[in-house]
């Protein structure tokens, strides 16, 4: 495509990387990407994916802005409290680039939109603070066969994970939700907000690189993060015989012994 002046200023920065060039930065002008959750990780993820040049960038978001948001959700602005959270996103987005088209759905995702949601996005990034939200996305990522780029936050720690067609899903690695209660939420146990900041730019870059198809995915290996001990150790996973969605393969690495249990916080 040919860009415009003020295109290449902007993206002088990506045009210059071999790896991404003006056929990448294109592709990146072309994409549609859903982000789910405009919250603590749907912040930096939108934002930066926004920066990037992402063409079409969706965001699904039934809540309002809280005071109690802003310790950690970059996308808004005290003015913001009492707004819908997927137009305050559009505001931000908009004004940080507006070569992007931002799509805002205000709706909580169920069995019954979903499937119409996901039809124009083939790269979803998950960043929604609920188990059943985390494994609906997951079965629908995976019937529709997009990408799907999982990041959870909680306290001081952190995970980031990629799901592809053919790679194990989330239920590979978490088979089913938690008992209510067994998994503390941030609004009772608390998160550092710049760990959303680290991990959504972690995801965003996941994300990135997806849709560019460069350098090493994340399919197949989860992401721990502890801000504590500032520690990053990988764990890797396998596509599990008895998943619902996969099955027939060989065993999932076994986590127990890394101690990972997923965090529903976004």
């Amino acid at each position: 495509m040919d860009f415009t002046e003020d295109q290449i200023r902007r993206y002088a920065r990506h045009i210059i990387l071999p790896e991404v060039g003006g056929t990448g930065q294109a592709r990146l002008l072309n994409a549609r990407v859903l982000v789910i959750g405009a919250g603590g990780l749907g912040s930096p993820v939108a934002l930066y994916l926004a920066a990037a040049g992402v063409g079409t960038i969706g965001i699904v978001d039934d809540d309002v802005v809280d005071l109690s948001n802003l310790q950690r959700q970059i996308l808004h602005h005290t003015g913001s409290v009492g707004r819908a959270k997927v137009a305050s996103a559009a505001d931000t987005l908009g004004a940080i680039n507006p070569d992007v088209r931002v799509v805002p759905i205000r709706a909580r995702l169920n069995k019954d939109n979903i499937g119409a949601i996901l039809a124009d996005f083939p790269v979803v990034a998950d960043g929604s603070d609920n188990f059943a939200t985390r494994f609906l996305v997951n079965d629908a990522c995976r019937l529709a066969g997009a990408t799907l780029v999982s990041a959870a936050i909680l306290r001081f720690d952190g995970q980031l994970s990629t799901y592809k067609p053919g790679g194990p899903c989330y239920r590979c690695i978490y088979a089913e939700a938690p008992p209510e209660g067994a998994v503390p939420t941030c609004s009772s146990a608390g998160v550092l907000g710049a760990i959303a900041g680290t991990m959504g730019s972690l995801q965003a870059t996941e994300v990135l690189k997806e849709v560019l198809g460069i350098g090493e995915s994340m399919a197949g290996r989860l992401l721990i993060y502890d801000a504590l001990a500032v520690t990053f150790r990988t764990v890797r996973v396998k596509r599990d015989p008895g998943c619902p969605l996969c099955g027939d393969q060989p065993t999932i690495t076994d986590l127990a012994a890394h101690g990972s249990t997923d965090h529903a916080c976004g």
